[in-house]
């Protein structure tokens, strides 16, 4: 019988199998930040034990960054101390630090791809969910815990056991005005938050093919809003063709034997997945959340459901919980309802050609003058491009202000929160309670649908204006 691709270098990188056990993983990279490395640099240390690889470690300051005044010392006192104790572990244990003033420094799962860290066979893992986004790439990628963390500083190895495999498959072609984001929101909206928990997600089908590799990193990177291991996309020429030339991409012989070894990537014929589920694109519209967790989403034009659809019990209380936290209604559509805040940014939506996006909406237009705004490009690589392409005079133009490279409010762990009780369309990946500041109402969405609701002030459906 034939392999996946996840079979493929899952095999290639065990070095033991426990019998009714986990595996003995080897990781080619490990990406670290301030949240959940303190307490794994201590650990080592406790144990009087050194880093075993070192060098395969990359390590840059995101979460707790400010978005404004990066040249000045860092005004909250805790996001100052996790951003000083990684600079100081750093140093202290030889790791490669992009940290504020570097010109690498940004998100930790848009540095590596811009950078050519992240490549197809690898293993990659990091403290964050969200490590699946390296998985558009054709690798292994996954969010680990603190002490997971010290198991790959002390041995360059995690146990693991092997999850089962998923692959979905979406083919056809998209409507006007729907991308990647809105396809992922529509996967999680079908199988919910937790429909794909146990299952490492291959993507698939002539629509995926059809996407750029920035399109791909936003749908792997919400794979675990699904409940997955992680997601990943078997690589092809859009993606040898965009990692060619980065910084540490292979270059010259290097290249052309790596090229032919990726090229080896890929699902067999016969592989057979645990699960297999099949989508056509042109059943895709634009999608919104209007709940608390990812899977509560619908098509911007439909219509919430009713109380009375809940045939289980607690997703009838869960879904009430939410309605009431959201200030909605059940049975309502949220078209023109007004929103106060737009977020365009986080490791989900913040390269490059979002802000091309957002930009060809808003060329020659006035923002709402209700609308507060947090634009925040995920690197300062994306930063200078925003720049190089004169992105950042049409977001000026609009009374747009482009800030300085980090999570922001994505999470809220710093000075950019959403108020209690207002509306945010982001492009984030979580809407949970609080997640973007304590009563803060997150409605998830794409970069298009971010860009409408910037103009108008409420929610719109992105194709009125775009027809």
């Amino acid at each position: 019988m034939g392999k996946t691709i996840f079979d493929k270098i899952w095999d290639k990188h065990v070095v033991k199998i426990i019998e009714d056990g986990p595996s003995v993983v080897y990781i080619d990279k490990h990406l670290i930040h301030e949240v959940t490395s303190p307490q794994a640099f201590s650990g080592i240390e406790k144990r009087g034990a050194k880093l075993f690889r070192p060098a395969q470690i990359v390590a840059t300051a995101d979460h707790n960054v400010p978005t404004l005044h990066q040249d000045l010392p860092i005004k909250d006192a805790l996001s100052k101390f996790q951003v000083d104790t990684l600079i100081d572990n750093c140093k202290k244990h030889g790791v490669e630090l992009y940290g504020l003033g570097h010109k690498y420094q940004g998100i930790v799962h848009v540095i590596g791809p811009e950078l050519g860290i992240t490549q197809p066979g690898m293993t990659i893992v990091c403290g964050d969910s969200h490590t699946s986004t390296h998985g558009a790439f054709g690798a292994i990628a996954f969010g680990i815990g603190t002490s997971e963390v010290e198991m790959v500083f002390a041995a360059q190895c995690i146990m693991q056991s092997k999850p089962k495999v998923m692959r979905i498959n979406i083919d056809g072609t998209l409507k006007n005005g729907v991308v990647s984001k809105d396809i992922i929101l529509y996967i999680i909206a079908q199988i919910s938050a937790s429909g794909a928990t146990g299952y490492f997600v291959e993507y698939a089908g002539s629509a995926i093919r059809a996407l750029s590799m920035e399109a791909r990193m936003t749908i792997c990177n919400m794979s675990i809003e699904m409940g997955a291991r992680g997601g990943m996309i078997a690589p092809d020429q859009t993606t040898y063709d965009y990692m060619q030339g980065r910084m540490f991409a292979p270059k010259g012989a290097a290249w052309e034997q790596k090229l032919a070894a990726w090229k080896e990537l890929y699902t067999d014929a016969d592989a057979k997945f645990d699960l297999e589920i099949n989508i056509k694109a042109e059943a895709i519209d634009p999608m919104i959340t209007y709940g608390t967790n990812p899977g509560m989403g619908l098509s911007i034009q439909g219509k919430l459901p009713t109380i009375e659809s809940f045939s289980d019990a607690t997703e009838k209380q869960n879904y009430e919980k939410a309605l009431k936290y959201m200030g909605l209604t059940a049975g309502q559509t949220l078209i023109g309802m007004p929103v106060q805040n737009v977020f365009i940014g986080s490791c989900t939506n913040s390269r490059i050609e979002d802000f091309r996006l957002v930009a060809s909406i808003i060329k020659g237009k006035q923002k709402h003058p209700g609308i507060k705004t947090l634009i925040v490009p995920g690197s300062q690589e994306v930063a200078k491009q925003i720049k190089a392409e004169g992105l950042d005079k049409i977001f000026e133009a609009a009374g747009v202000e482009i800030r300085q490279a980090g999570c922001s409010a994505c999470l809220g762990m710093n000075e950019d929160k959403i108020p209690a009780g207002e509306y945010c369309i982001s492009t984030s990946n979580r809407n949970f309670e609080g997640r973007q500041g304590a009563g803060a109402r997150t409605l998830l969405a794409s970069p298009l649908t971010a860009a409408a609701a910037l103009l108008t002030g409420k929610i719109t459906d992105i194709r009125e204006i775009l027809n």
